[in-house]
């Protein structure tokens, strides 16, 4: 690009926004090829610490509680907030609400009714109608008043702005001296989401923040930027987990809205969080939800949760509430505090229970911590009428524009959930879009993308320079400053992730670094994946040819072999990564087009231009494959999670002999999985330790349950849970005089269809060990799951209330029937292909 060019671009473009203090100036737009000046700039800076400047500390906290300029919130964009009696008009405004009083009527008429059929009520007394009516008012009174308690916990409490000001000055302190480098925004996007408050408080509609979750350090950052920036501050929902003594109050005054876990079958709790959601939205207050429902311990996005999306979208379809606004929040940072405990609960150690203790202990250790910068980034935000009915005109040629449908309709159930899986990965792909790749998601990346044990300086600034270049021309952002040296940057990257993740050989020609934790590594490392999902795939099923070795002659493949594996994988992973929305084929088509453009393979066409074989180009393969085997190392550990979880499944065969009818704890069964994934790798059958980790393979068994090649049961009592089977026409066959397992059958070729696309290599042994050994050990771990299933944990069930029984109840049976009546219609109507 030319520097006229360049001065063009830049002057069609807002420049960035630099907020130090009280002074606020505009530097050049970021994201464009290099102008002279930093593109992008701090929101937030350190503030003066006591110990080294005393004075100037005093003087920050006086002006926050005197509430001097900026600090005193008072002419912010959006409906009113920080008020006495905010809290208490709230609650009034709920316990209200037509739809909770129709509610609370509705379970005291049932509850009525049960009591009169169980006899409570003597029908021959004369006072018959008129104790009842008592009763029925009683119990009225009882569940208004459950949900009045209800209400109370879960409502924020935006009360007082002498307590905000001073929780945002103690949330800065804390959250920008672990991150040093401070907070970072694009003033286009600033400045387009003010122009959009703007125009919503004029209309009193809600904005809706749907951010993505990496870490409890969200919850701070959306609202600093918030409040600095002069917009009323979002009700965010946290679940009850962090509603802990201190912590709680303080959260809940500054805008949280508890929720439990889970609600079981609680309806007048979720009639409740829905009329509160309706409240917030018919007033046009802020809003701010998590899409993912939980944080990433895995450092890519996860599907959407739809729990909380269902409310909003709910309040709109019924006409309760006539539009909201939608803005997709990406928050990206050089280092997450909390991936050490991440890698703790992927193996399967037990979440520890959050408590004041461990925050405090926690929260100074922090502090001494340079964690590099924060990155938030906001889609242009958007009308959820407007996306309704968009998806109604999709659907239908004469859609009803702007009217309300009737959610309890069982007509409509299948419509409500299209649309609501529809917007929930809509707002996922506008996350990706606007995500920023940090230059230590770059580094951990690279070093878990090359063979070998470790990488000199000179080639790791190479590849890093490489891989920028590549997330900028799949339309990628990337974080750091043009006009900063390269060199430099990376030395930043590898002193924020530190030596406990990339260790460095010194006395060598030059120092040379290499992976140390690879699992927490590749935090960073899938924080890009999303950029490369279709290269990788396209990688991943030519791999199946050219890991035989040999010339081109051996390794080219068929378009028709190769669709057909790209196919297997898509659909392998439909639930773990988020895909182009544009289709199979078409994503296909451009990818490899793109890798053809980039010499990685070559395409070869008869006469009328149809490609006969497609292979490694010449140019590839003399630079080592290194960008091929990039995209191979992307997806390979994510392949070999779900083989193993597919052998696993081998494991779950009913031994020789059994005819009961056993079912096996879902945890318990992935457990196995992991313990039996842990024995490969060390072992040296499982190429990648990270490939043990429970989310990925909780992932695999979901699709498998999907699939229909695991049956699941769950029962209504909470306490009981999940069970699951293998389906019958997925077993695998035994030797009837042994009982061993036989490599054979359609779960085996499955499981060798996964297989062949994971990585060979001198880390792993290959061959017949597979359908011998690892087999073997399957079929033990299986075999200990079948027996621990017979005999119930008495003690388990003693202590939490209800054992698990090996089979199912009456009504859990006729449950099942029908979700697997549902599952085979639903597979069968679906136009996607299936494993």
């Amino acid at each position: 690009m030319t520097e006229h060019s360049d001065q063009t671009q830049t002057s069609k473009t807002a420049p960035d926004l630099q907020i130090l203090g009280d002074q606020i100036t505009l530097q050049p737009s970021g994201y464009l090829e290099p102008p002279s000046k930093d593109k992008e700039e701090p929101l937030m800076k350190n503030m003066a610490r006591f110990r080294s400047e005393p004075l100037q500390f005093l003087r920050d906290v006086s002006l926050y509680v005197s509430g001097t300029g900026w600090r005193a919130y008072d002419n912010f964009i959006g409906q009113p907030i920080f008020y006495p009696g905010f809290t208490d008009h709230m609650k009034e405004t709920v316990l209200s609400s037509p739809l909770l009083l129709d509610k609370i009527a509705e379970l005291a008429d049932k509850r009525i009714a049960v009591e009169t059929n169980e006899g409570f009520f003597d029908r021959k007394d004369k006072d018959y109608l008129v104790k009842r009516a008592q009763r029925r008012t009683a119990i009225e009174s009882g569940v208004q008043e459950l949900a009045a308690k209800m209400a109370d916990d879960m409502i924020c409490k935006f009360e007082s702005k002498t307590f905000i000001r001073c929780a945002y000055y103690i949330t800065s302190q804390l959250l920008l001296r672990a991150y040093h480098q401070g907070i970072h925004v694009s003033s286009e996007e600033v400045l387009r989401l003010r122009k959009v408050a703007e125009e919503a408080q004029r209309k009193k509609q809600s904005i809706v923040f749907l951010p993505c979750h990496r870490s409890h350090a969200d919850y701070v950052s959306l609202q600093l930027i918030c409040y600095r920036l002069g917009l009323s501050l979002p009700v965010f929902v946290a679940g009850d987990n962090l509603n802990f003594p201190v912590v709680g109050a303080f959260l809940q005054h500054a805008g949280a809205m508890w929720i439990r876990r889970s609600f079981g079958d609680d309806v007048l709790y979720t009639t409740v969080v829905q009329v509160y959601i309706d409240t917030l939205l018919q007033q046009g207050f802020n809003f701010d939800c998590f899409i993912e429902g939980t944080r990433s311990r895995t450092g890519k996005l996860l599907p959407p949760k739809f729990g909380i999306l269902k409310f909003v979208l709910d309040s709109v379809l019924a006409g309760r509430t006539d539009d909201c606004i939608i803005c997709p929040v990406s928050t990206q940072y050089d280092k997450v505090i909390e991936t050490e405990g991440y890698v703790t609960e992927l193996l399967g150690v037990p979440k520890k229970k959050e408590n004041l203790a461990d925050f405090l202990t926690g929260g100074s250790s922090v502090l001494s911590l340079r964690l590099g910068r924060v990155d938030v980034r906001f889609h242009e935000p958007w009308s959820l009428r407007s996306f309704i009915d968009g998806q109604m005109t999709r659907i239908s040629r004469n859609p009803p524009q702007g009217l309300s449908l009737d959610v309890k309709d069982p007509g409509n159930l299948a419509l409500r959930h299209r649309l609501l899986r529809t917007l929930g990965y809509q707002v996922l792909a506008d996350i990706n879009a606007v995500s920023v790749v940090m230059p230590t998601a770059l580094i951990g990346t690279v070093l878990l993308t090359l063979r070998g044990r470790g990488v000199g300086k000179a080639e790791l600034e190479r590849r890093v320079q490489w891989l920028t270049d590549r997330v900028r021309a799949k339309g990628g952002r990337v974080a750091h400053a043009s006009n900063t040296p390269l060199s430099e940057i990376v030395e930043r990257g590898l002193e924020v992730l530190g030596r406990d993740l990339v260790g460095v050989v010194t006395g060598l020609p030059e120092p040379t670094y290499y992976a140390v934790d690879r699992f927490q590594l590749s935090f960073y490392r899938n924080m890009t994946i999303h950029l490369f999902i279709s290269e990788a795939l396209v990688s991943a099923a030519m791999y199946t040819k050219v890991k035989q070795g040999g010339g081109p002659a051996i390794q080219d493949i068929a378009p028709g072999e190769l669709t057909d594996q790209i196919r297997f994988l898509s659909s392998l992973f439909r639930g773990e990564f988020i895909f182009p929305s544009e289709g199979l084929e078409a994503n296909m088509a451009k990818s490899l087009r793109g890798l053809e453009e980039d010499k990685v393979i070559y395409a070869e066409r008869d006469a009328d231009g149809n490609v006969v074989k497609i292979g490694l180009s010449p140019h590839e393969r003399a630079a080592g494959r290194e960008n091929y085997d990039f995209y191979c190392f992307l997806i390979w550990p994510f392949i070999e999670a779900s083989w193993l979880a597919a052998v696993s499944l081998v494991g779950l065969a009913p031994p020789l002999g059994e005819t009961g009818d056993i079912w096996i704890e879902v945890a318990k069964a992935q457990s196995t999985a992991q313990l039996l994934g842990k024995t490969l790798y060390h072992q040296g059958d499982l190429s990648y330790f990270e490939s043990v980790n429970k989310e990925t393979l909780k992932n695999s068994y979901q699709r498998f349950e999907e699939e229909g090649i695991v049956q699941v049961v769950r029962s209504r009592d909470p306490k009981v849970p999940p069970r699951l089977r293998l389906a019958a026409d997925w077993r695998p066959s035994r030797d009837p005089e042994t009982g061993a397992l036989v490599a054979a059958g359609r779960l085996w070729d499955f499981t060798e269809k996964i297989a062949s696309s994971r990585r060979e290599g001198k880390n792993r042994r290959d061959g017949a060990t597979v359908s011998t050994r690892v087999l073997r050990l399957a079929d033990k771990l299986g075999g200990a799951l079948f027996e621990a299933a017979k005999k119930p944990d008495l003690k388990k069930g003693k202590k939490k209330g209800v054992a698990a029984p090996p089979g199912l109840g009456g009504e859990e049976a006729e449950q099942f029937q029908k979700t697997a009546k549902e599952g085979r219609r639903r597979r069968s109507l679906e136009p996607r292909s299936h494993l």
